[in-house]
């Protein structure tokens, strides 16, 4: 008989985002390809999901799975706009956002979550373009983060493998758990 594995941190599924220094060019092909994925394992996770489901947090206290769908575009769209940034400007200070207060505007109850995962999917075609087509040079273009200093377009893609795979996790984990 086999078990569902028991994931000892409901908030971080896959574990908390670590980098090192640089990626060599497999680890940034690895993530670029994770990145690709994201669109399709995400809409994946929620196939057949019900209004119920969908208004379930995946943690207690945490997102439910409705807001953790429409926050993934909201988030990778910065992150294509960062790269842009980061790629046309020298060391350009990019714009934080409040990720907890997007996550309960009107439009994140309100929209169906198919809206979010062809958004998604139309970011990352474009984004996954970009990223396919830059040099290495390219990836160690920098940008400021007004919380987090300087950081690499390396070290972005790095961050939104594990970003799309953690939220996809999320899903995966609560769709395991409850049996659904």
């Amino acid at each position: 008989m086999s078990t569902a594995p028991q994931v000892q941190d409901l908030s971080y599924p896959i574990g908390k985002f670590q980098y090192g220094t640089s990626m060599n060019a497999a680890q940034r092909s690895a993530a670029v390809e994770a990145i690709a994925q994201t669109p399709a394992k995400m809409r994946e996770a929620v196939r057949g999901l019900n209004a119920a489901q969908l208004d379930t947090p995946y943690r207690p206290g945490g997102w439910t799975v409705r807001q953790v769908v429409h926050h993934v575009p909201d988030s990778h769209m910065n992150a294509l706009i960062r790269t842009k940034l980061a790629l046309t400007e020298n060391e350009p200070t990019i714009k934080p956002y409040d990720e907890k207060a997007w996550a309960t505007l009107a439009d994140v109850p309100k929209t169906p979550i198919e809206t979010s995962l062809t958004l998604l999917e139309a970011v990352h075609e474009r984004w996954n373009h970009l990223l396919r087509a830059l040099t290495d040079s390219d990836y160690s273009r920098t940008f400021r983060h007004p919380e987090h200093g300087i950081l690499t377009l390396d070290w972005m893609v790095a961050l939104y493998s594990w970003h799309g795979r953690h939220h996809v996790a999320h899903i995966t984990s609560l769709r395991l758990r409850n049996g659904w």
